[in-house]
């Protein structure tokens, strides 16, 4: 029998999932970025839940304030992907036993600190003796069903966009991992991407509200793997005509003879929203997220074929579906 390495995440979960008695009704499937409740009167319960774990998602050099934080970070970003405001969280710790007092302090004001940036409270919890330093949260959020984004709906000529520019976390785990040299300013840039990270949930919400995104996911696991799964989910295929390169990345990539590229599509802890625009309602959902201080930046179209490719001097170059998946990854 295989083991859960070689299973990988998503063969676990879909496993799990093949045993569970399903929901009647459900209002998203297994496989969307958040589970919902429907509560009647067009509202919804939308519900997430996320783990952080010390050994493989906390990089050397992260303060465990910092640590805290993204916990948090991590489960906003997948409501926004459906546009839907944390209202509260529950969270549970786990603590190795030799942390200390101050330690412990650390991690409740991060925990603090993301929920309060997002507009929610933490109201309550669990804690117990672990081996790693364990951090997961249950977020809440009431959505309306008219407006939630899902993963599938995106159609044939959809322009497919991004809330911003991909690579930094990429490249900023590179420095950390293979100590990498860098000049200050863009070293500085590239580890507060890892360190640091932002959902955007403004733009998804605003985004909910235009009614103008037919399909929507949350970029954490790489753009590429993103793109596969709006793709299944969906039912359609991609051409990427422009990839959203920083500059930042640019510049590390020219420095260090590496493949901006492959740092752009394969890497993962980027926080960024992927979604699918109806063409009439561009300008719309573009001007909406730019008043709320955000951006949308367009890369490409949706296609009837289920190929995902990017278009480069006329020519097609397939994007593969990888990118981060625990057990495979470690």
């Amino acid at each position: 029998m295989p083991s859960v390495k070689e299973l990988g995440e998503r063969k676990i979960v879909e496993l799990i999932v093949n045993v569970l008695e399903k929901m009647p009704n459900m209002v998203l499937p297994f496989g969307d970025d958040v589970s919902a409740v429907d509560l009647g009167s067009g509202k919804l319960a939308v519900l997430k839940s996320d783990m952080l774990v010390g050994m493989t998602d906390v990089p050397s050099g992260m303060s465990l304030w910092q640590a805290a934080r993204k916990a948090v970070v991590m489960n906003v970003s997948d409501l926004a992907a459906k546009g839907v405001k944390p209202v509260a969280l529950l969270t549970s710790v786990g603590f190795p036993s030799q942390f200390s007092k101050e330690a412990v302090r650390q991690i409740g004001m991060g925990l603090n600190a993301g929920a309060r940036e997002y507009g929610a409270h933490i109201i309550g919890g669990d804690t117990s003796e672990t081996s790693d330093l364990i951090l997961d949260c249950l977020l809440f959020g009431i959505g309306l069903k008219k407006e939630i984004m899902k993963r599938s709906g995106a159609m044939h000529g959809d322009i497919l966009a991004v809330t911003g520019y991909f690579g930094k976390t990429s490249a900023g785990l590179k420095i950390i991992k293979e100590l990498i040299e860098c000049p200050p300013k863009l070293r500085e840039e590239l580890l507060k991407s890892v360190y640091m990270p932002k959902a955007r949930l403004r733009e998804g919400v605003v985004l909910a509200k235009t009614g103008a995104v037919t399909s929507s996911i949350d970029s954490s696991d790489g753009l590429a793997w993103s793109l596969h799964e709006l793709s299944k989910m969906s039912k359609v295929g991609f051409i990427i005509e422009a990839l959203p390169i920083a500059n930042e990345v640019k510049r590390f990539s020219e420095l260090h003879n590496l493949d901006a590229d492959h740092l752009v599509l394969y890497g993962g802890e980027e926080y960024e929203l992927v979604v699918t625009v109806k063409p009439r309602s561009w300008i719309k959902a573009k001007e909406a997220v730019e008043k709320v201080g955000g951006k949308l930046v367009k890369i490409g179209f949706v296609t009837k074929e289920t190929g995902i490719f990017l278009k480069i001097k006329g020519e097609k170059k397939p994007i593969e579906p990888r990118g981060w998946e625990h057990f495979k990854s470690m």
